[in-house]
Protein backbone atom coordinates (compact mmCIF):
# COMPACT_ATOMS: atom_id res chain seq x y z
CA UNK A 1 0.00 0.00 0.00
CA UNK A 2 1.60 2.92 -1.02
CA UNK A 3 1.68 5.99 1.12
CA UNK A 4 -0.23 8.14 -1.57
CA UNK A 5 -3.45 6.66 -1.14
CA UNK A 6 -2.74 7.96 3.14
CA UNK A 7 -4.13 11.35 2.52
CA UNK A 8 -7.57 12.17 3.43
CA UNK A 9 -9.85 15.29 2.20
CA UNK A 10 -8.50 18.78 2.57
CA UNK A 11 -10.25 21.82 3.34
CA UNK A 12 -8.58 24.21 1.49
CA UNK A 13 -11.39 27.59 2.30
CA UNK A 14 -9.92 30.56 3.70
CA UNK A 15 -9.97 34.64 3.75
CA UNK A 16 -8.01 34.56 -0.38
CA UNK A 17 -4.73 33.87 -1.38
CA UNK A 18 -2.14 32.55 0.62
CA UNK A 19 -2.93 33.94 3.89
CA UNK A 20 -6.23 32.58 4.04
CA UNK A 21 -5.27 28.91 3.41
CA UNK A 22 -5.85 26.96 6.59
CA UNK A 23 -3.65 23.96 7.84
CA UNK A 24 -6.32 21.48 7.99
CA UNK A 25 -7.84 20.26 11.17
CA UNK A 26 -7.45 16.39 12.02
CA UNK A 27 -10.08 13.78 12.28
CA UNK A 28 -10.89 13.01 15.89
CA UNK A 29 -8.99 10.24 16.53
CA UNK A 30 -11.73 9.63 19.50
CA UNK A 31 -15.48 8.11 19.72
CA UNK A 32 -16.93 11.33 21.27
CA UNK A 33 -19.80 8.92 21.88
CA UNK A 34 -18.84 8.94 25.52
CA UNK A 35 -20.85 8.87 28.89
CA UNK A 36 -19.51 11.50 30.23
CA UNK A 37 -21.39 14.73 28.78
CA UNK A 38 -17.91 16.72 29.71
CA UNK A 39 -15.66 14.60 28.07
CA UNK A 40 -18.10 14.42 25.06
CA UNK A 41 -17.92 18.59 24.55
CA UNK A 42 -14.37 18.51 25.39
CA UNK A 43 -13.58 15.77 22.87
CA UNK A 44 -15.43 16.91 19.93
CA UNK A 45 -13.29 18.54 17.24
CA UNK A 46 -14.14 20.85 14.37
CA UNK A 47 -13.14 21.01 10.99
CA UNK A 48 -12.56 18.84 7.86
CA UNK A 49 -12.75 15.19 7.97
CA UNK A 50 -9.05 13.24 7.52
CA UNK A 51 -10.21 9.46 6.41
CA UNK A 52 -7.98 7.22 7.93
CA UNK A 53 -6.53 4.79 5.87
CA UNK A 54 -9.15 4.55 2.92
CA UNK A 55 -9.06 2.28 -0.09
CA UNK A 56 -10.28 2.16 -2.87
CA UNK A 57 -13.26 -0.36 -2.81
CA UNK A 58 -15.78 0.01 -0.49
CA UNK A 59 -15.60 -1.81 2.87
CA UNK A 60 -16.79 -1.35 6.44
CA UNK A 61 -14.17 0.71 8.70
CA UNK A 62 -12.32 -1.26 11.02
CA UNK A 63 -12.43 -1.34 15.12
CA UNK A 64 -10.68 -1.33 17.35
CA UNK A 65 -12.38 -3.47 19.05
CA UNK A 66 -12.73 -5.48 15.66
CA UNK A 67 -8.80 -5.02 15.50
CA UNK A 68 -8.16 -6.57 19.29
CA UNK A 69 -10.00 -9.22 18.49
CA UNK A 70 -7.89 -10.34 15.27
CA UNK A 71 -4.56 -9.84 17.32
CA UNK A 72 -6.92 -12.29 20.34
CA UNK A 73 -7.33 -14.89 17.52
CA UNK A 74 -4.11 -14.74 15.22
CA UNK A 75 -1.21 -13.12 17.30
CA UNK A 76 1.68 -15.65 16.86
CA UNK A 77 3.32 -15.02 20.73
CA UNK A 78 -0.50 -15.15 22.07
CA UNK A 79 -0.92 -18.95 20.57
CA UNK A 80 2.81 -19.71 21.33
CA UNK A 81 1.70 -19.25 24.75
CA UNK A 82 -1.29 -21.59 24.80
CA UNK A 83 0.75 -23.88 23.32
CA UNK A 84 3.25 -23.72 25.89
CA UNK A 85 0.19 -24.12 28.55
CA UNK A 86 -0.92 -27.48 26.87
CA UNK A 87 2.24 -28.95 26.84
CA UNK A 88 2.22 -27.98 30.65
CA UNK A 89 -0.92 -29.45 31.37
CA UNK A 90 1.08 -32.47 30.13
CA UNK A 91 2.62 -32.48 33.55
CA UNK A 92 0.06 -33.35 35.45
CA UNK A 93 -0.75 -36.49 33.85
CA UNK A 94 2.91 -37.49 33.98
CA UNK A 95 3.53 -37.31 37.63
CA UNK A 96 0.13 -39.36 38.04
CA UNK A 97 1.91 -41.98 36.15
CA UNK A 98 3.41 -42.60 39.80
CA UNK A 99 0.32 -44.07 40.73
CA UNK A 100 -0.56 -46.35 37.94
CA UNK A 101 1.37 -49.81 37.51
CA UNK A 102 4.64 -50.29 35.50
CA UNK A 103 4.05 -53.33 32.92
CA UNK A 104 6.37 -54.63 30.63
CA UNK A 105 6.63 -58.17 28.78
CA UNK A 106 10.56 -59.79 28.33
CA UNK A 107 11.08 -62.45 25.59
CA UNK A 108 15.13 -63.98 25.45
CA UNK A 109 16.37 -66.91 23.09
CA UNK A 110 19.75 -67.95 22.90
CA UNK A 111 22.13 -71.21 21.93
CA UNK A 112 24.04 -72.81 24.80
CA UNK A 113 26.84 -75.81 25.04
CA UNK A 114 27.74 -77.65 27.90
CA UNK A 115 30.71 -80.53 27.63
CA UNK A 116 31.62 -81.81 31.07
CA UNK A 117 30.33 -84.49 33.55
CA UNK A 118 27.34 -84.82 35.69
CA UNK A 119 26.97 -86.66 38.57
CA UNK A 120 24.54 -89.92 37.99
CA UNK A 121 24.29 -88.94 33.77
CA UNK A 122 25.96 -91.05 31.23
CA UNK A 123 27.08 -90.16 28.11
CA UNK A 124 25.63 -90.60 24.42
CA UNK A 125 28.33 -93.64 24.85
CA UNK A 126 27.07 -95.27 28.27
CA UNK A 127 29.74 -94.40 29.93
CA UNK A 128 30.54 -91.78 32.79
CA UNK A 129 32.96 -90.00 30.16
CA UNK A 130 32.39 -86.48 28.87
CA UNK A 131 28.72 -85.06 28.55
CA UNK A 132 28.02 -83.05 25.85
CA UNK A 133 24.42 -81.04 25.84
CA UNK A 134 23.31 -78.71 23.34
CA UNK A 135 20.35 -76.53 24.32
CA UNK A 136 18.40 -73.60 22.84
CA UNK A 137 17.52 -71.34 26.28
CA UNK A 138 14.43 -69.08 26.01
CA UNK A 139 11.43 -67.75 27.26
CA UNK A 140 8.88 -65.32 27.88
CA UNK A 141 7.21 -63.04 30.53
CA UNK A 142 5.25 -60.42 32.48
CA UNK A 143 6.50 -58.50 35.02
CA UNK A 144 4.05 -55.50 36.96
CA UNK A 145 5.20 -53.13 39.64
CA UNK A 146 2.87 -51.30 41.48
CA UNK A 147 4.09 -48.60 43.61
CA UNK A 148 2.49 -48.49 47.21
CA UNK A 149 4.21 -45.82 49.35
CA UNK A 150 6.99 -43.61 48.52
CA UNK A 151 6.74 -41.01 51.13
CA UNK A 152 3.95 -38.99 49.25
CA UNK A 153 6.64 -37.60 46.66
CA UNK A 154 3.57 -38.86 43.93
CA UNK A 155 1.06 -37.05 45.45
CA UNK A 156 2.91 -33.51 45.80
CA UNK A 157 4.15 -33.91 42.54
CA UNK A 158 0.90 -33.86 40.84
CA UNK A 159 0.04 -31.25 43.05
CA UNK A 160 2.87 -29.08 42.31
CA UNK A 161 1.89 -29.91 38.71
CA UNK A 162 -1.32 -28.71 38.72
CA UNK A 163 -0.07 -25.29 40.60
CA UNK A 164 2.25 -24.92 37.72
CA UNK A 165 -0.76 -25.17 35.28
CA UNK A 166 -2.25 -22.57 37.34
CA UNK A 167 0.87 -20.37 37.50
CA UNK A 168 1.26 -20.94 33.58
CA UNK A 169 -2.59 -20.00 33.00
CA UNK A 170 -1.85 -16.43 34.99
CA UNK A 171 1.11 -16.30 32.40
CA UNK A 172 -1.40 -16.83 29.59
CA UNK A 173 -3.69 -14.27 30.50
CA UNK A 174 -0.48 -11.68 31.66
CA UNK A 175 0.33 -12.25 27.53
CA UNK A 176 -3.42 -12.09 26.59
CA UNK A 177 -3.64 -8.84 28.21
CA UNK A 178 -0.38 -7.59 26.52
CA UNK A 179 -1.11 -8.41 22.53
CA UNK A 180 -4.13 -6.74 23.25
CA UNK A 181 -2.94 -3.48 24.54
CA UNK A 182 0.12 -3.37 22.12
CA UNK A 183 -2.92 -4.14 19.26
CA UNK A 184 -4.58 -1.48 20.65
CA UNK A 185 -1.47 1.12 20.97
CA UNK A 186 -0.53 -0.42 17.54
CA UNK A 187 -4.42 0.99 16.08
CA UNK A 188 -4.09 4.36 17.81
CA UNK A 189 -0.61 4.74 16.26
CA UNK A 190 -1.57 4.09 12.87
CA UNK A 191 -4.61 6.89 13.35
CA UNK A 192 -2.18 9.58 14.98
CA UNK A 193 0.61 9.16 12.59
CA UNK A 194 -1.82 9.25 9.45
CA UNK A 195 -3.65 11.94 10.77
CA UNK A 196 -0.09 13.75 11.32
CA UNK A 197 0.79 13.07 7.85
CA UNK A 198 -2.18 14.51 6.51
CA UNK A 199 -1.20 18.10 8.33
CA UNK A 200 2.37 17.92 7.43
CA UNK A 201 1.04 17.63 3.82
CA UNK A 202 -1.55 20.19 3.82
CA UNK A 203 1.14 22.33 5.47
CA UNK A 204 3.51 22.10 2.90
CA UNK A 205 0.86 23.20 0.40
CA UNK A 206 -0.11 26.47 2.83
CA UNK A 207 3.70 26.72 2.46
CA UNK A 208 4.45 26.64 -1.40
CA UNK A 209 1.68 29.20 -2.08
CA UNK A 210 2.69 31.54 1.08
CA UNK A 211 6.38 31.13 -0.96
CA UNK A 212 4.57 31.67 -3.88
CA UNK A 213 2.94 34.73 -3.26
CA UNK A 214 6.31 36.19 -1.34
CA UNK A 215 7.63 35.78 -4.03
CA UNK A 216 4.97 37.71 -6.12
CA UNK A 217 5.12 40.47 -3.50
CA UNK A 218 9.20 40.90 -3.43
CA UNK A 219 8.99 40.92 -7.50
CA UNK A 220 6.88 44.22 -6.93
CA UNK A 221 9.16 45.50 -3.94
CA UNK A 222 6.51 45.24 -1.30
CA UNK A 223 8.94 42.74 1.01
CA UNK A 224 12.31 42.18 0.81
CA UNK A 225 14.76 39.19 -0.15
CA UNK A 226 14.53 38.03 3.43
CA UNK A 227 11.29 37.14 3.69
CA UNK A 228 11.72 35.13 0.72
CA UNK A 229 14.25 33.32 1.92
CA UNK A 230 12.15 32.36 5.53
CA UNK A 231 9.52 31.51 3.38
CA UNK A 232 11.72 28.76 1.69
CA UNK A 233 13.46 27.91 4.90
CA UNK A 234 10.09 27.12 6.54
CA UNK A 235 8.99 25.03 3.06
CA UNK A 236 11.96 23.12 3.18
CA UNK A 237 11.44 22.17 6.69
CA UNK A 238 7.68 21.48 6.71
CA UNK A 239 9.18 18.86 3.61
CA UNK A 240 11.37 17.09 5.84
CA UNK A 241 8.40 17.06 8.36
CA UNK A 242 6.27 15.14 5.71
CA UNK A 243 9.11 12.30 5.11
CA UNK A 244 9.31 12.15 9.02
CA UNK A 245 5.54 11.00 9.42
CA UNK A 246 5.86 9.05 6.35
CA UNK A 247 8.47 7.00 7.78
CA UNK A 248 6.49 6.69 11.08
CA UNK A 249 3.48 6.09 9.60
CA UNK A 250 5.21 3.38 7.62
CA UNK A 251 6.55 1.61 10.99
CA UNK A 252 3.40 1.95 12.66
CA UNK A 253 2.01 -0.09 9.88
CA UNK A 254 4.32 -2.35 10.26
CA UNK A 255 3.84 -3.20 13.91
CA UNK A 256 0.26 -2.87 13.30
CA UNK A 257 0.30 -5.76 10.53
CA UNK A 258 2.84 -7.86 13.37
CA UNK A 259 0.51 -7.75 16.13
CA UNK A 260 -3.28 -7.70 14.87
CA UNK A 261 -2.22 -9.74 12.01
CA UNK A 262 -3.58 -8.01 8.82
CA UNK A 263 -2.74 -4.85 7.11
CA UNK A 264 -4.86 -1.77 8.65
CA UNK A 265 -7.61 -0.50 6.53
CA UNK A 266 -10.10 2.40 6.88
CA UNK A 267 -9.56 2.77 10.24
CA UNK A 268 -12.68 3.90 12.60
CA UNK A 269 -11.90 6.74 15.50
CA UNK A 270 -11.09 4.81 18.85
CA UNK A 271 -12.81 4.46 22.42
CA UNK A 272 -11.81 4.81 25.57
CA UNK A 273 -12.28 1.98 27.64
CA UNK A 274 -13.43 4.19 30.40
CA UNK A 275 -16.23 1.76 31.55
CA UNK A 276 -13.99 -0.66 32.63
CA UNK A 277 -11.80 1.81 34.68
CA UNK A 278 -11.84 1.62 38.39
CA UNK A 279 -13.99 4.40 40.07
CA UNK A 280 -10.97 5.59 41.82
CA UNK A 281 -7.40 5.20 42.57
CA UNK A 282 -7.72 3.67 45.48
CA UNK A 283 -10.28 0.62 43.84
CA UNK A 284 -7.77 0.44 41.02
CA UNK A 285 -4.99 -0.54 43.52
CA UNK A 286 -7.26 -3.04 45.52
CA UNK A 287 -8.66 -4.80 42.30
CA UNK A 288 -4.73 -4.78 41.09
CA UNK A 289 -3.78 -6.54 43.89
CA UNK A 290 -6.53 -9.54 44.33
CA UNK A 291 -6.54 -10.35 40.28
CA UNK A 292 -3.58 -9.04 38.20
CA UNK A 293 -1.71 -12.21 36.83
CA UNK A 294 1.50 -11.30 37.46
CA UNK A 295 0.40 -11.54 41.34
CA UNK A 296 -1.79 -14.87 41.27
CA UNK A 297 1.42 -16.36 39.07
CA UNK A 298 3.85 -15.63 41.67
CA UNK A 299 1.41 -16.84 44.34
CA UNK A 300 1.55 -20.57 42.47
CA UNK A 301 5.10 -20.46 42.37
CA UNK A 302 5.37 -20.13 45.79
CA UNK A 303 2.59 -23.19 46.19
CA UNK A 304 4.84 -25.05 43.73
CA UNK A 305 8.23 -24.13 45.25
CA UNK A 306 6.84 -25.28 49.02
CA UNK A 307 5.54 -28.69 47.66
CA UNK A 308 9.09 -28.93 46.11
CA UNK A 309 9.87 -28.93 49.64
CA UNK A 310 7.45 -31.91 50.50
CA UNK A 311 8.65 -33.97 47.69
CA UNK A 312 12.18 -34.11 48.67
CA UNK A 313 11.49 -34.65 52.05
CA UNK A 314 9.74 -37.73 50.86
CA UNK A 315 13.17 -39.45 50.17
CA UNK A 316 13.72 -39.66 53.32
CA UNK A 317 10.63 -42.12 54.14
CA UNK A 318 10.02 -46.11 53.40
CA UNK A 319 9.70 -47.02 49.95
CA UNK A 320 6.98 -50.04 49.31
CA UNK A 321 5.91 -51.55 46.23
CA UNK A 322 4.77 -55.01 45.02
CA UNK A 323 5.89 -56.32 42.20
CA UNK A 324 4.77 -59.42 40.08
CA UNK A 325 5.63 -61.90 37.41
CA UNK A 326 5.48 -65.05 35.58
CA UNK A 327 7.83 -66.55 33.01
CA UNK A 328 7.38 -69.66 30.80
CA UNK A 329 11.18 -70.55 30.39
CA UNK A 330 12.26 -73.55 27.99
CA UNK A 331 15.93 -75.66 28.00
CA UNK A 332 16.86 -73.82 31.42
CA UNK A 333 19.21 -77.22 32.07
CA UNK A 334 18.40 -80.22 29.90
CA UNK A 335 17.18 -80.06 26.55
CA UNK A 336 13.33 -80.33 25.96
CA UNK A 337 12.57 -79.09 29.93
CA UNK A 338 10.40 -76.18 30.32
CA UNK A 339 8.29 -74.73 32.86
CA UNK A 340 6.21 -71.89 34.24
CA UNK A 341 7.38 -69.30 37.39
CA UNK A 342 5.00 -66.96 38.69
CA UNK A 343 5.62 -65.12 41.80
CA UNK A 344 4.47 -62.06 43.53
CA UNK A 345 6.65 -60.23 45.76
CA UNK A 346 6.08 -56.80 48.70
CA UNK A 347 9.20 -54.32 48.99
CA UNK A 348 9.67 -52.24 51.59
CA UNK A 349 12.85 -49.84 51.66
CA UNK A 350 14.11 -48.04 54.24
CA UNK A 351 16.44 -45.08 53.80
CA UNK A 352 19.38 -44.74 56.36
CA UNK A 353 22.23 -42.36 55.14
CA UNK A 354 22.84 -41.87 51.21
CA UNK A 355 25.61 -39.14 52.06
CA UNK A 356 23.79 -36.37 52.65
CA UNK A 357 22.41 -35.33 49.15
CA UNK A 358 18.42 -35.68 50.21
CA UNK A 359 19.32 -33.30 52.78
CA UNK A 360 20.82 -30.71 50.82
CA UNK A 361 18.04 -30.73 48.49
CA UNK A 362 15.79 -30.05 51.40
CA UNK A 363 17.39 -27.25 52.64
CA UNK A 364 18.15 -26.06 48.91
CA UNK A 365 14.08 -26.09 48.37
CA UNK A 366 13.27 -24.18 51.46
CA UNK A 367 15.82 -21.57 50.10
CA UNK A 368 14.01 -21.39 46.83
CA UNK A 369 10.65 -21.53 48.54
CA UNK A 370 11.62 -18.17 50.28
CA UNK A 371 12.68 -16.69 47.70
CA UNK A 372 9.32 -17.27 45.37
CA UNK A 373 7.67 -15.41 48.52
CA UNK A 374 10.00 -12.80 48.30
CA UNK A 375 9.33 -12.41 44.46
CA UNK A 376 5.94 -12.59 44.98
CA UNK A 377 6.51 -9.68 47.66
CA UNK A 378 8.07 -8.06 44.80
CA UNK A 379 5.32 -8.27 42.70
CA UNK A 380 3.07 -7.09 44.50
CA UNK A 381 4.77 -3.76 44.86
CA UNK A 382 5.55 -3.61 41.13
CA UNK A 383 1.83 -3.76 40.18
CA UNK A 384 0.86 -1.09 42.63
CA UNK A 385 3.32 1.08 41.28
CA UNK A 386 2.57 0.51 37.53
CA UNK A 387 -1.70 1.42 38.66
CA UNK A 388 -0.66 4.37 40.28
CA UNK A 389 1.79 5.25 37.28
CA UNK A 390 -0.45 4.55 34.55
CA UNK A 391 -3.72 6.11 36.25
CA UNK A 392 -1.64 9.44 36.37
CA UNK A 393 -0.73 8.74 32.96
CA UNK A 394 -4.88 8.64 32.25
CA UNK A 395 -5.73 11.51 33.93
CA UNK A 396 -3.13 13.95 32.99
CA UNK A 397 -4.03 12.46 29.18
CA UNK A 398 -7.80 13.66 29.63
CA UNK A 399 -6.14 17.54 31.07
CA UNK A 400 -4.04 17.53 27.86
CA UNK A 401 -6.55 16.73 25.58
CA UNK A 402 -8.71 19.67 26.68
CA UNK A 403 -5.78 21.84 26.91
CA UNK A 404 -4.92 21.38 23.57
CA UNK A 405 -7.99 21.66 21.93
CA UNK A 406 -8.28 24.98 23.56
CA UNK A 407 -4.39 26.00 22.50
CA UNK A 408 -5.80 24.91 18.97
CA UNK A 409 -8.38 27.20 18.87
CA UNK A 410 -6.85 30.06 20.29
CA UNK A 411 -3.58 29.65 17.76
CA UNK A 412 -6.85 29.88 15.16
CA UNK A 413 -8.09 33.44 16.25
CA UNK A 414 -4.12 34.28 16.69
CA UNK A 415 -3.54 33.35 12.65
CA UNK A 416 -6.36 34.85 11.31
CA UNK A 417 -5.32 38.15 13.09
CA UNK A 418 -1.30 37.97 12.58
CA UNK A 419 -2.69 37.38 8.76
CA UNK A 420 -5.22 40.17 8.60
CA UNK A 421 -2.36 42.59 10.44
CA UNK A 422 -0.15 41.55 7.71
CA UNK A 423 -1.96 42.78 4.53
CA UNK A 424 -2.18 45.93 6.02
CA UNK A 425 1.84 45.85 6.86
CA UNK A 426 1.53 45.56 10.51
CA UNK A 427 2.84 42.43 10.68
CA UNK A 428 6.16 40.76 8.51
CA UNK A 429 6.09 37.23 6.61
CA UNK A 430 7.96 35.84 9.41
CA UNK A 431 5.19 36.68 11.71
CA UNK A 432 2.57 34.80 9.40
CA UNK A 433 4.76 31.55 9.73
CA UNK A 434 5.07 31.69 13.30
CA UNK A 435 2.02 31.60 13.61
CA UNK A 436 0.85 29.01 11.14
CA UNK A 437 3.90 26.47 13.22
CA UNK A 438 2.21 27.50 16.12
CA UNK A 439 -0.94 26.22 14.82
CA UNK A 440 0.32 23.22 12.93
CA UNK A 441 2.22 21.93 16.46
CA UNK A 442 -0.91 22.55 18.78
CA UNK A 443 -2.96 20.46 16.36
CA UNK A 444 -0.51 17.87 16.26
CA UNK A 445 -0.11 17.74 20.01
CA UNK A 446 -3.77 17.49 19.88
CA UNK A 447 -3.41 14.14 17.63
CA UNK A 448 -1.03 13.07 20.16
CA UNK A 449 -3.45 13.53 23.38
CA UNK A 450 -6.11 12.56 21.52
CA UNK A 451 -4.37 8.91 20.73
CA UNK A 452 -2.94 9.17 24.85
CA UNK A 453 -6.44 9.17 25.64
CA UNK A 454 -7.41 6.32 24.54
CA UNK A 455 -3.97 4.38 25.29
CA UNK A 456 -3.79 4.91 28.32
CA UNK A 457 -7.57 4.02 29.73
CA UNK A 458 -6.20 0.32 28.12
CA UNK A 459 -3.00 1.08 30.08
CA UNK A 460 -5.03 1.72 33.41
CA UNK A 461 -7.35 -1.87 32.49
CA UNK A 462 -4.18 -3.47 31.48
CA UNK A 463 -2.27 -2.66 34.83
CA UNK A 464 -5.61 -3.73 37.06
CA UNK A 465 -5.35 -7.11 35.11
CA UNK A 466 -8.43 -6.65 33.89
CA UNK A 467 -7.80 -6.07 29.94
CA UNK A 468 -8.74 -9.76 28.87
CA UNK A 469 -11.48 -11.20 26.07
CA UNK A 470 -13.85 -12.23 28.85
CA UNK A 471 -14.03 -9.24 30.93
CA UNK A 472 -13.96 -6.78 28.08
CA UNK A 473 -16.70 -8.88 26.10
CA UNK A 474 -14.72 -8.17 22.59
CA UNK A 475 -16.54 -10.30 20.15
CA UNK A 476 -14.52 -13.25 19.78
CA UNK A 477 -14.69 -16.94 21.30
CA UNK A 478 -12.09 -16.93 24.83
CA UNK A 479 -9.82 -19.52 24.58
CA UNK A 480 -10.40 -22.30 27.27
CA UNK A 481 -7.37 -22.87 29.15
CA UNK A 482 -9.21 -25.74 31.44
CA UNK A 483 -10.42 -27.82 28.20
CA UNK A 484 -7.09 -29.38 27.61
CA UNK A 485 -6.44 -30.47 31.15
CA UNK A 486 -9.37 -32.02 31.48
CA UNK A 487 -8.83 -33.91 28.05
CA UNK A 488 -5.87 -35.22 29.07
CA UNK A 489 -5.02 -35.46 32.40
CA UNK A 490 -6.54 -39.10 32.73
CA UNK A 491 -4.94 -40.50 29.69
CA UNK A 492 -3.59 -43.71 30.50
CA UNK A 493 -2.00 -44.04 27.13
CA UNK A 494 -2.35 -42.33 23.56
CA UNK A 495 0.42 -40.54 20.89
CA UNK A 496 -2.04 -38.41 19.77
CA UNK A 497 -2.90 -34.90 21.28
CA UNK A 498 -6.42 -33.76 21.30
CA UNK A 499 -6.53 -31.56 18.17
CA UNK A 500 -5.66 -35.01 16.72
CA UNK A 501 -1.92 -33.86 15.99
Amino acid sequence: MSLGTLAGTTNRGGHGGAAGRHIEKPQGLIDVNERNPAARSALRLAGAVVSALAVASPAAAETLESALSRAYQANPALNAARANLRATDEDVNRFQSGYRPNAALSADIGLQQFEGSIGGITNAAGGNGPTRLTTRPGGAGLTINQNVFDGFQTDNRVRAAESTVLSTREGLRQTEMNTLFNAAQAYMNVLSDTATLELQRNNVEVLEEQLRQTRDRFNVGEVTRTDVAQAEARLAGARSQVSAAEAALRASIGIFRQIVGVEPRQLAPGRPLDRYVPASLDQAILIGLKEHPQILASLHAVDVAELQVKVNEGALYPQAQITGAVQQRYDQQFPGDNGVTASIVGRVNIPLYQGGAEYAAIRQAKENAGRARLVADQDRDTIRASIVRTWGNLEASKAQVIASQAQVQANEVALNGVREEARVGQRTTLDVLNAQQELLSARVALIRAQRDRVVNSYDVVQAVGRLTVRFTSLPVTPYSAREHLDQVRDLWFGLRTPDGR
